[in-house]
């Protein structure tokens, strides 16, 4: 892998699987106490999505404490002929407006290869009343990435990043 590949090479030691066994491993990376999903990316002509929980009626709340302003998502497709599965990665803005996430897809989206931090703190008067912690909370894209990679290496196949161009 070169300096631009953004990716992860495949486990030697590993069977090369089928796309539709990798498909099934990447969609069992789901999980309910996990910020991100991994859904069928069909309705954007790609083979999966993984995004922040965001819309999640679990989850949303927790990103809106955090006041989350960016939302990442890596768009994944399957290259059968080189085992390999390559991710778009975007970052688009979010509003809150009365807790609830609004999307929004305007001048500030990115798409490429990224990695990001967001984190905070907020301290006030506790239910004990006295100061204290209310909530704390870390963001990092590679919550979402690393397991992918993985995942994708113990399939056998490999990971590339996709920067420029066509996904």
């Amino acid at each position: 892998m070169g300096l631009f590949d953004f990716g992860k090479k495949p486990d030697k030691n590993a069977v090369v699987l089928s796309v539709d066994e990798v498909r099934q491993r990447l969609l069992a990376l789901n999980r309910e106490t996990a910020p991100y999903q991994i859904i069928d990316g069909a309705t954007e002509n790609v083979d999966l999505i993984a995004e922040w929980k965001i819309v999640d009626a679990k989850w949303y709340e927790i990103f809106a404490k955090a006041s989350l302003t960016k939302v990442f998502r890596i768009y994944m497709k399957f290259d059968n002929a080189k085992h390999q599965v390559r991710g778009k990665d975007e970052e688009c803005t979010v509003s809150w407006r009365a807790g609830v996430p609004s999307l929004s897809f305007s001048a500030s989206k990115f798409q490429g290869q990224m990695s990001s931090v967001e984190f905070g703190t907020a301290y006030a008067f506790t239910e004990e009343l006295k100061p204290g912690q209310v909530y704390h909370y870390r963001f990092s894209t590679s919550e979402i990435k690393k397991p992918i990679q993985e995942a994708v290496a113990a399939c056998g196949w490999g990971y590339k990043g996709v920067a420029f161009g066509k996904l």
